[in-house]
């Protein structure tokens, strides 16, 4: 392994004397689909094909098949399970139901449970902890056309009147609640789909010692053995040699027909799915992930699609991202990954979260760890650095305004890459990290868009875009799509390249500059050159940014994981400001990525046109992605623009592209006369809520000092831990 810093080594070393949640079930061998003495438990619905798909499955694995109906229940009752029913009533039959699956004694088998197994708590409580539950999670509408062919018009456990269909959405929950591996089926899938899907996740589950994540720097040939958990890249952050985690094994690819089963469902449910793919159970388990999504994405989003699709003009269409408590696109990761990072802490450390933003991630990083409650809030702090002068009044406001419990906010006389470049600098500096670990038993970690946990949840949203225009009847699946999304550090782009590995359609990712255009100049020449270019300020502010991080993972991406490559790319970009990526490697980055940029005046141009042209009023970042959407697309299939923030987030430029001279300087009036200005879309109320509520409270400013910086993390850890005798 190579060397970790003294913030990971403190964490490995707490997690190593731990004993996880996860381990109840280490029974489970390395060896692919080998049980021992432990069962392998199918559950579903009525009709989801247990009883077939078990019978299989024990044949492959050459293990016994024990259906419950079958060999329990007709057994220990000696008469069918029908005439049970008929015999004792529907109450009754239940309850002798579960208290049969309450004496399974079996070992070693493939088990067919019941449909009406997991209704009974007691039984399901046992019957789990012989063996390893497995859900077939069937489309509802193959489940209701099996049942008719069966001429089943009643469900056990049901009165009669109620819709087949609620009644199987009704039952859902139960399964969630007990399952250790999901098969999520996609819709038509044959008996031997299902049962390949069964031994790919059981074999999956088992092997959760090679689902690990990489440094995009990691040498091979030297550390061939480096292995690093989705536990240990949330809580770590960025790796110790200087470079950024990437799964080792890349995205699961999901079929065709698991894709359209998602069209119709939810946000949290669309999240579930796919994030219980790429979050290994051992890590998080599939019903605490479900928990922590439906907490995220519940009623403090205010549209009840939480990032829903709308049309623009012509075949553009705006992905709104901006409905979350701090009206931007980072609440979509952000009121999320706090449950995750809190749910994989050791419980032996405290942890400082240290943040760098150029406007949005602050105010959405504070707000998603002050959702946490009891010990996990109390041993987490989170300490945000932001340019002092370069972000928006609002912006500034909604940063500021949080101070509750562990959490703190710095302005710095300077500008984002200093912010940034300072954090990554303290996580480079073992004496630094050892330091706060041994004095303070606190570790450092981060939540920028180069976690690895913060990029993950906009895959979701990519994905569901495509979806959502599937549901509209837009598109069919597997009919391209182009994405442009405002980007200054590249993560946003790099979560839509990964959701087009995960089998989205995305033909093309266009990525829009404002005039610092360091991303645009990039994907055009191939040349990474910071050599005297000055950050300049801009009506989008969120963009400003010279060192985009992510672009890191992309170059590993689309160099097959050269990471020799990368590791001298960015180690001359760290000394000599430049670097010019081989030939080979541009044509392979522009036949997925395609970049301009837009100059300050077209943005407020832009802003101003679409306005007077449909009446949406957009803000400074989606007006630039507007811009650059219209001169790189070609007409030939739907773009999908990322708009990720609300424009009263930037009142003031708002105001001069509509030509609204007289303004009042107050941020709510502002917020109040655009209220009136925009047809669409409506009014962020949460943010109006923050303004009018918390007043502006001073806050700490410091010079771009990096001992100055250090002594305001030292204090915050002060402030917010007990100090270790």
């Amino acid at each position: 392994m190579g060397l970790l810093s003294a913030s990971q080594l403190a964490i490995r070393a707490v997690r190593r004397c731990l004993v996880p949640l996860s381990t109840s079930k280490s029974w489970l061998s390395t060896k692919t689909c080998h049980l021992g003495d432990k069962n392998l438990l199918l559950m579903g619905l009525p009709g989801a094909g247990k009883t077939t798909v078990g019978k299989i499955v024990a044949q492959k694995l050459g293990l016994p098949v024990i259906d419950i109906d079958d060999d329990v229940l007709e057994t220990a009752w000696k008469m069918p399970v029908a005439a049970k029913l008929a015999s004792v009533g529907e109450e009754r039959f239940l309850e002798e139901e579960g208290q049969a699956l309450c004496s399974f004694s079996a070992s070693g088998c493939v088990v067919s449970l019941t449909g009406s197994n997991p209704l009974h708590a007691e039984a399901m409580r046992h019957v789990s902890q012989t063996g390893l539950v497995v859900y077939l999670d069937v489309d509802i509408e193959d489940i209701i056309e099996r049942l008719n062919r069966m001429k089943v018009d009643r469900i056990v456990g049901h009165e009669a009147g109620f819709p087949i269909k609620d009644i199987l959405r009704y039952r859902k929950q139960f399964y969630e609640k007990w399952l250790d591996v999901r098969v999520f089926c996609g819709a038509g899938d044959t008996v031997e789909d299902v049962v390949e899907k069964v031994l790919l996740c059981v074999e999956r589950y088992q092997k959760h010692n090679e689902e690990t994540y990489l440094s995009t720097r990691c040498d091979r040939a030297k550390f061939p053995n480096q292995k690093s958990c989705f536990s240990d890249v949330i809580v770590e952050g960025p790796a110790a040699d200087g470079g950024l985690y990437v799964p080792k094994n890349g995205f699961p690819k999901m079929g065709k027909s698991e894709w359209l089963r998602l069209v119709s469902m939810s946000y949290p449910e669309r999240a579930s799915v796919l994030l219980e793919k790429c979050i290994h159970p051992s890590d998080v388990s599939a019903l605490d992930l479900r928990t922590m999504i439906f907490k995220a994405y519940s009623s403090n989003f205010s549209s009840e699609k939480v990032a829903p699709v709308k049309h623009l003009i012509h075949n553009l269409f705006v992905q709104e991202l901006f409905h979350g408590p701090t009206a931007s696109f980072k609440d979509l990761a952000l009121q999320l990954t706090p449950q995750l990072f809190a749910h994989c802490l050791p419980l032996m450390c405290n942890f400082l979260v240290l943040v760098a933003t150029s406007g949005d991630t602050g105010s959405a990083v504070l707000s998603g760890f002050s959702r946490l409650s009891g010990a996990d809030r109390n041993r987490t702090g989170v300490l945000v650095f932001f340019p002092e002068e370069g972000v928006s009044e609002i912006q500034k406001l909604l940063i500021t305004s949080y101070r509750e419990g562990n959490v703190r906010a710095v302005g710095v006389l300077s500008d984002f890459d200093f912010c940034q470049k300072t954090i990554k600098r303290m996580f480079g500096e073992s004496v630094l990290t050892g330091h706060l670990a041994v004095e303070y038993g606190t570790v450092l970690s981060t939540f920028n868009s180069i976690n690895w946990a913060r990029l993950l949840p906009q895959v979701v949203y990519h994905s569901s875009a495509y979806l959502d225009l599937c549901s509209d009847g837009i598109i069919e699946f597997g009919e391209p799509v182009d994405v442009c999304i405002p980007t200054g550090n590249f993560g946003n782009a790099m979560s839509a390249l990964y959701a087009k590995q995960m089998g989205i359609p995305i033909r093309r990712v266009l990525c829009a500059s404002n005039h610092n255009r360091i991303i645009a100049d990039f994907i055009t020449t191939g040349e990474y050159d910071l050599r005297g270019r000055p950050l300049l300020s801009s009506y989008s502010p969120a963009m400003d940014i010279l060192t985009s991080s992510n672009l890191e993972r992309f170059i590993y991406h689309v160099s097959d994981g050269n990471s020799r490559l990368v590791n001298d790319l960015f180690t001359r970009l760290d000394t000599q400001k430049h670097f010019q990526l081989p030939k080979r490697l541009l044509g392979r980055m522009q036949q997925e990525v395609q970049a301009g940029w837009c100059s300050e005046d077209d943005c407020l141009a832009t802003i101003h046109s679409v306005h007077t042209q449909t009446g949406y009023l957009m803000d400074t970042h989606t007006a630039v992605a507007k811009r650059v959407a219209d001169r790189l697309q070609d007409g030939s299939c739907p773009v999908v623009l990322c708009s990720t923030a609300h424009y009263g987030k930037f009142a003031p430029a708002v105001f001069k592209a509509l030509k609204i001279q007289e303004r009042s300087q107050d941020p709510l009036k502002q917020l109040e006369e655009l209220e009136t200005t925009a047809s669409r879309p409506g009014v962020h109320r949460e943010m109006v809520r923050y303004v009018k509520e918390r007043s502006r409270t001073g806050h700490t400013v410091c010079p771009a000092d990096y001992g100055l910086l250090v002594e305001e993390v030292e204090c915050m850890i002060q402030d917010s831990f007990l100090k270790v005798m």
